[in-house]
């Protein structure tokens, strides 16, 4: 699942300690708890989760017309966190206006908030953050939080991030000191994504000196306006997607790009150990990674150690297994369940997150007592590209995701490359709001045609087929996990980061194919 960047995370890690101390003008009541708790023994760590899972249960019961029913035949003391049934996104989505716990929070005005460009970094009623994600689970999701969640996520960020600075050289820390907070954020701008909108609101709200620290770059730009962009700013600090990154690494090696960040805090994607030494390399910094959702903010943070620790008194994570039952320390898990103790307007309860962990089965080395994961799921592939002469045009996933996802009439997509100059395309039609009428179908796939082949000319592509495969968008054939874009060309065949697939798995994809071919 392709995450935004959380506001806390982004926060602590891209926007600065002073853009935190305007963000968190409220009364700090719980930052005691919040330091304390990362000390705490995980007996104490429970104690604090029980007492907060009681109260949003009960809240969501009494509140929520959804939650009463999923609870209906349950006892009003529930004995374990288990007995409650599984939440998924499309269910929510689906029960929109019932999950809600707050009357005045209904989809149609919920959706019309969206609709308008202008209240990007605003807030739905003068009270409510509403972020979206971009999809990638399979269908984009709406997530509303309250006033208090907002200041928590951000202050956790603030607070648990403190131990990265630890990573910081002196030279760094006096280079920081020296030219002021200058941080960047690659992100997908023009929606309500959450990294690009809390910069927005930050941008448009906070004093000029800390506004004009932070700076969003959009990733939808031509690679070459992009190195433009930033050497001109010199970030001192980079958050965003690990894939953008990347590209950015080889920019930065062969000297188009010339930056000199202090820290990468790359966050939505997995972080390969290679990757991860590539940006090292290619920057001279340090890379600590956030996790981080658009369900929850600031979900964890990276240790020393290269563990993340998640924020357990404030989020419960259970890793489950296909049928959702739980496994244990060690293994795999096939999705994680999320449940969120801060967030009252929009309850998640032992939801369906989608992502892959293995919790650590011993205490972490870096001593906090925080419980410890490694996210296994949500690695992308970099689409490439072989240009005239030999070079290569390099496509984020997320950026031709979401030129895909935003085409009118689109309700799911897949984007798959299925050869070095050919791009597989599967689509689901919306459904119109009396849930029988659809999109034209026709009309539909040419527009997607359309904003494909402008947007890879503007990144300087070379002619690419496009493929419509009859199917629907569907899960992966090898995890069973919904990816939205990725590539089958062999490695042999491209230098992609992670190219997956076999070419009898490109040959299954295109016999599916042939209703609508077209050429950039």
């Amino acid at each position: 699942m392709k995450r935004q960047i959380g506001a806390g995370a982004l926060a602590a890690t891209a926007l600065g300690c002073g853009a935190l101390l305007w963000w968190l003008r409220q009364p700090l009541g719980n930052a005691w708890d919040i330091w304390r708790a990362g000390k705490d023994a995980p007996a104490a760590l429970a104690d604090r989760q029980r007492r907060r899972l009681r109260e949003l249960v009960g809240f969501a019961r009494t509140n929520s017309a959804y939650y009463r029913e999923q609870y209906r035949d349950l006892p009003a003391d529930l004995p374990d966190l288990s007995v409650l049934p599984v939440v998924t996104k499309p269910e929510l989505m689906a029960h929109f206006d019932e999950w809600m716990t707050d009357p005045a929070v209904r989809r149609t005005g919920v959706e019309s908030f969206l609709a308008d460009p202008a209240t990007i970094g605003e807030r739905y009623l003068d009270r409510f953050a509403v972020w979206t994600t971009s999809g990638t689970t399979g269908r984009p999701g709406i997530f509303v939080h309250d006033p208090d969640a907002v200041v928590m996520y951000n202050l956790i960020g603030m607070l648990r991030a403190i131990s990265v600075m630890r990573l910081v050289t002196r030279q760094q820390l006096l280079r920081l000191l020296r030219h002021g907070s200058r941080n960047a954020l690659l992100a997908v701008t023009g929606g309500h994504f959450v990294g690009a909108s809390e910069t927005e609101r930050l941008r448009r709200h906070a004093p000029r000196w800390i506004a004009n620290a932070g700076r969003i770059f959009s990733v939808l730009q031509p690679l070459p306006d992009l190195v433009r962009a930033l050497n001109a700013f010199q970030p001192n600090r980079i958050g965003g997607y690990p894939t953008a990154m990347a590209v950015l690494a080889q920019e930065q090696s062969a000297g188009r790009l010339r930056i000199h960040p202090s820290m990468l805090t790359p966050a939505g994607e997995s972080l390969s150990d290679p990757m991860r030494r590539r940006l090292e390399a290619a920057f001279g910094c340090p890379v600590r990674m956030g996790y981080a959702a658009s369900e929850f903010l600031a979900l964890g943070f990276e240790c020393p150690s290269g563990w993340l620790h998640i924020n357990a008194d404030w989020v419960i994570l259970e890793p489950v297994d296909g049928d959702y039952r739980p496994v244990p320390p060690g293994t795999r898990s096939y999705t994680v369940l999320l449940t969120n103790l801060a967030n009252h307007v929009a309850p998640l309860i032992r939801y369906d997150l989608g992502d892959s962990i293995t919790v650590k089965p011993d205490p972490c080395p870096c001593g906090c007592r925080l419980p410890a994961i490694h996210v296994e799921g949500r690695a992308a592939d970099l689409l490439r590209f072989e240009a005239a002469g030999g070079s290569t045009v390099t496509m984020l996933p997320l950026a031709i995701g979401t030129v895909v996802e935003e085409t009118p009439g689109v309700r799911r997509c897949q984007i798959i490359q299925t050869g070095q100059r050919e791009l597989t395309v599967r689509l689901e039609v919306a459904v119109g709001a009396n849930g029988t009428d659809r999109a034209d179908d026709a009309t539909t796939w040419e527009a997607v045609k359309r904003r494909l082949v402008d947007f890879l000319g503007e990144q300087g592509a070379p002619p690419v087929t496009l493929v419509r495969d009859a199917q629907l968008p569907q899960p992966d054939p090898v995890s069973g996990k919904f990816r939205q874009v990725w590539s089958m060309v062999p490695a042999a065949q491209t230098t992609s980061v992670s190219a997956t697939g076999s070419r009898d798995e490109v040959d299954r994809v295109k016999e599916h194919g042939g209703s609508g071919e077209t050429r950039t």
